[in-house]
């Protein structure tokens, strides 16, 4: 892109301490234009800080954190990006519709109210007063505060936590929309489900450091981990004793079997030993078998095994 950055934003060796307790060790971390990215990792693992750092709410100790190849404290870069943090700080007897008017304010091209409304799910909320709303509906309106502004680069730090499933399906749309639409978001979510419909590429953090960086399907295929469904009259006890099995569970007439290699030789088991086996399904590890691989100790002690991108996203 003429003129622009070829990186939205960008950690580059950040470290940052509370105390003696590292919450960021050498992280490095880029967002590209059109793209959503996920930042994953359990609570304490530095997804916050790293947020924190990226919007210039913290200074790290060393490395450097840049928006728009800006200081991310530059009002230049921050009139760009809208946010919504898991924490709001917003006035509880204000209403919705005065919330977004102040809001949109701020900004020489905003979207309309209507475009909020629909984008959020707001329908029949503006004349109510923020702090006599459900907390999933607060959760929309902060999602509209966040777009109003026609943003090109979207904080989104846990938005969904407390929405029921039809509204978190609801702000999936609006998420792709605003991608569709040319904007890049920065992800963190506790659902994995959530990063596995959303997101082009995911970081793991663990305990501050990246453990995998990637597409969802490179992060899935560092994990070994495969999942073998079929009905069979077979023993699931004696099926967990085999080599290669990981594990191996009974559900109705169905065995689940989790093998830790390749299938196929688990799988000539399985058929020699029961003929009449039959609805036989082989999945890969999914992004949560993943996620609970990639971030054992083990992984943080050898981090030379941290994926990369195979090509840069376009």
């Amino acid at each position: 892109m003429q003129g622009e950055t070829a990186v939205l934003a960008q950690l580059s060796a950040v470290r940052k301490r509370y105390g003696q307790i590292p919450a960021l060790d050498g992280v490095d971390l880029d967002l590209r234009p059109g793209e959503v990215l996920a930042l994953l990792g359990a609570n304490g693992a530095g997804k916050s800080t790293a947020i924190g750092l990226l919007l210039g709410l913290l200074s790290a100790d060393s490395g450097s954190a840049a928006l728009f190849g800006q200081s991310p404290q530059s009002l230049a870069a921050r009139r760009r990006i809208g946010v919504m943090l898991q924490s709001a700080g917003i006035p509880e007897a204000s209403k919705v519709g005065e919330l977004l008017e102040l809001t949109r304010s701020y900004y020489p091209d905003p979207r309309s109210v209507a475009d909020c409304v629909a984008l959020a799910g707001l329908d029949g909320l503006l004349d109510r007063r923020y702090g006599r709303l459900s907390g999933g509906q607060q959760r929309r309106v902060q999602f509209a505060l966040a777009v109003c502004g026609r943003p090109q680069l979207l904080f989104l730090d846990e938005p969904t936590t407390g929405l029921d499933i039809e509204a978190r399906q609801g702000l999936w749309r609006a998420i792709r929309e605003l991608v569709a639409q040319g904007s890049s978001v920065l992800l963190t979510t506790h659902y994995l489900e959530e990063a596995e419909a959303l997101a082009d590429r995911v970081v793991v953090l663990h305990r501050g450091r990246v453990v995998a960086a990637g597409s969802m399907g490179e992060v899935r295929a560092h994990v070994s981990q495969r999942r073998i469904r079929c009905v069979t009259t077979l023993d699931a006890d004696t099926v967990a004793g085999w080599a290669q099995v990981r594990s191996a569970r009974r559900d109705g007439e169905r065995i689940e079997v989790v093998v830790t290699e390749a299938a196929e030789s688990v799988v000539r088991r399985l058929l020699d030993l029961d003929p009449g086996l039959r609805d036989l399904e082989i999945q890969r590890a999914g992004l949560a078998e993943a996620f609970l691989e990639l971030t054992q100790d083990a992984r943080v002690e050898a981090p030379d095994v941290a994926l990369q991108p195979q090509q840069e996203a376009a």
